[in-house]
């Protein structure tokens, strides 16, 4: 398996489409979903696959699939949302439950912002998570993105916590 970078446990590719089943297990559950405006649906799926490979032929920055190198499972995505230009993209992260509580997101993250650092692309990464998931605001802080307010979000059609981390 090549990948475009790891970390102590986890490797990061571009999504394919034969990581569709794997990406029902977060992105199509919705209790994975439940703070970022639900589920996405399985006729969706294969155009958020394209979209990510896409935005990395485009940004050279994308979502990518994280793989667990003991197991060479796919657990998750993490990576980058690319809303108006690659110098300010929106790291998001989204693990299978499963996965949860083993430090994943945190290690997930903090690889994504290497691999940024690396492209000498970025200036300021952002993020966003509902003000009821705990869990992403905890990684969010113990990586070094700093709280800047409440801001509301049409797409998830809430208010949700908003941090930056400028490079």
């Amino acid at each position: 398996m090549e990948y475009l970078f790891t970390s102590e446990r986890l490797g990061y590719r571009l999504l394919q489409i034969e990581d569709l089943a794997a990406c029902r297990l977060f992105w199509g559950d919705e209790e994975v979903m439940a703070y970022c405006g639900g589920s996405t649906s399985e006729e969706l799926l294969p155009h958020v696959i394209a979209f990510y490979d896409q935005s990395q032929k485009d940004n050279r920055l994308s979502v990518y699939a994280v793989v667990e190198l003991e197991t060479n499972n796919l657990i998750g995505a993490a990576g980058f949302n690319i809303e108006q230009s690659s110098e300010n993209p929106e790291l998001i992260f989204h693990l299978m439950k499963d996965a949860w509580n083993k430090g994943y997101a945190t290690e997930a993250s903090i690889s994504c912002l290497n691999y940024a650092y690396g492209t000498n692309l970025v200036q300021k990464v952002t993020a966003s998570s509902s003000i009821h998931n705990k869990e992403a605001i905890a990684v969010l802080g113990k990586i070094g993105f700093q709280y800047t307010g409440i801001k509301y979000f049409e797409d998830t059609e809430q208010e949700e916590a908003f941090f930056e981390l400028v490079f």
